[in-house]
């Protein structure tokens, strides 16, 4: 017998009304008549993905942001290794999230772009990648990938709010991505997938008749409700399915995990290139790849200081020059895997026409936490790029209106992401 679906409940229609059918029960959700209530087809060929890259510790604005705007901008320090790709990226400066604050406690907005602050408590949202892996992650094996560069924390989270633990070993990646489960495993997902999906049929009858003792409101909840358990069964279904294939077969030895937790850079690099392979592969659509900000000495000549003491520069000289030859190898690791999925042709583009590779940061200025004229670099995606699209600093211009044309972009028909004003100005799709 399958063991019944608890949640927790009020008072009032019952704290305790469960649906029951054919021996399962199955909690309702948290009603208005409880006590109180709970204060939202294949794209086309050829399929377009996203990958968003986030910092911790942001990226100094001088070294990063060209001094003039358009196409023909005088490359900065950080931009200089990306001429060779100028025409496939674009350089955005003032931008952010309104009504978001925090210092540090702004990441949990990063993807999401909820408003929050240090003053007060904020209930988060969507993120940008989970959305999109919601409505367009089922073509593929793995709607999305959570990733970080060292532990668990992501910028990644549900519809309730939840953050989704990010996975910070390339090897466990790979297994996951191209090594075949035993026959064993496969049976074990197969059960707990058939054990799941049949809930809704089994307590039909009983959640019509209790749907009749509602009010409308209350039924629109109960109706979200199912709606959303439907959707959580066609997952198990296409979890099944899924387990039956064989995933896809790579010429790439498995990648051992670089040990030293400081070689920022080297674990950057490591990753991405497992990003690649997944979307080479069409394992995954929709990728998060949190890099975080370690605070240990990052293993590159000059730099004998921990890059999050370097992040705190307060405007010193040799913190600021040490910290620029960290951020510099950062966004040329970037630009190699701008590069990696421009060399793969994909139906008639580039795996980089097809691809949205976000590189962004919740600190316009790591120093003083300010979350202001956060540093945004965006290639890729089959749009025209603008060179250096330059907004007001001083009255940020949106960043969720990247964002918004970037689901658009991608395949998602919807009208606003967040504290979106429309789409981005002078960031136009090619097609």
């Amino acid at each position: 017998m399958t063991k019944p679906v608890h949640f927790n409940f009020q008072r009032k229609l019952s704290r305790r009304t469960i649906l029951r059918g054919a021996g399962v029960a199955m909690a309702t959700p948290w009603l208005s008549a409880m006590s109180s209530a709970f204060a939202a087809g294949e794209t086309a060929r050829p399929p377009r993905r996203v990958v968003c890259m986030t910092l911790g510790l942001g990226l100094v604005a001088d070294n990063l942001v060209p001094k003039t705007a358009g196409r023909d901008y005088e490359p900065s320090l950080y931009t200089k290794s990306l001429q060779d790709i100028r025409d496939k990226f674009t350089v955005i400066s003032g931008t952010s999230h309104p009504g978001v604050s925090g210092g540090h406690r702004a990441e949990a907005s990063l993807l999401t772009g909820a408003p929050m602050s240090s003053a007060a408590a904020t209930r988060n949202t969507v993120s940008l990648d989970q959305l999109l892996a919601k409505h367009l992650g089922d073509k593929t094996r793995f709607p999305s990938l959570v990733l970080g560069l060292s532990g668990s924390s992501s910028p990644s989270y549900t519809e309730n709010g939840s953050m989704i633990p990010a996975e910070d070993s390339p090897a466990k990646l790979f297994t996951r991505l191209f090594i075949n489960d035993s026959p064993k495993d496969r049976a074990e997902q197969m059960q707990r997938a058939r054990q799941g999906r049949s809930i809704m049929d089994l307590v039909a009858d009983d959640a019509k008749a209790l749907q009749r003792q509602l009010g409308a409101g209350d039924r629109d909840r109960l109706d979200a409700y199912f709606t959303g358990v439907r959707e959580l069964e066609r997952r198990l279904v296409e979890t099944e399915a899924w387990s039956n294939r064989p995933k896809p077969a790579v010429d790439v030895m498995k990648p051992v995990d670089i040990g030293n937790p400081n070689d920022f850079i080297g674990r950057q690099r490591l990753m991405s290139d497992m990003i690649r392979l997944a979307l080479t592969t069409d394992s995954s659509r929709f990728v998060s790849f949190h890099l975080g900000g370690g605070g240990g000495v990052v293993p590159i000549e000059g730099v004998d200081e921990g890059y999050h003491s370097l992040s705190h520069h307060g405007l010193d000289d040799e913190k600021l020059a040490q910290l620029a030859l960290v951020e510099t190898e950062i966004v040329r690791a970037w630009g190699d895997f701008l590069r990696s999925l421009e060399a793969i042709s994909d139906q008639g583009g580039t795996l980089l026409d097809h691809t949205s590779v976000l590189l962004t940061s919740n600190l316009g200025n790591a120093s003083s936490h300010d979350n202001r004229n956060m540093p945004v670099l965006f290639g890729g995606g089959g749009f025209r790029h603008a060179g250096h699209l330059a907004f007001d600093v001083k009255n940020n211009y949106p960043l969720p209106n990247l964002y918004l044309s970037m689901l658009q972009q991608t395949g998602l028909e919807t009208p606003k992401f967040a504290t979106s004003s429309g789409t981005m100005k002078g960031l136009e799709p090619t097609v």
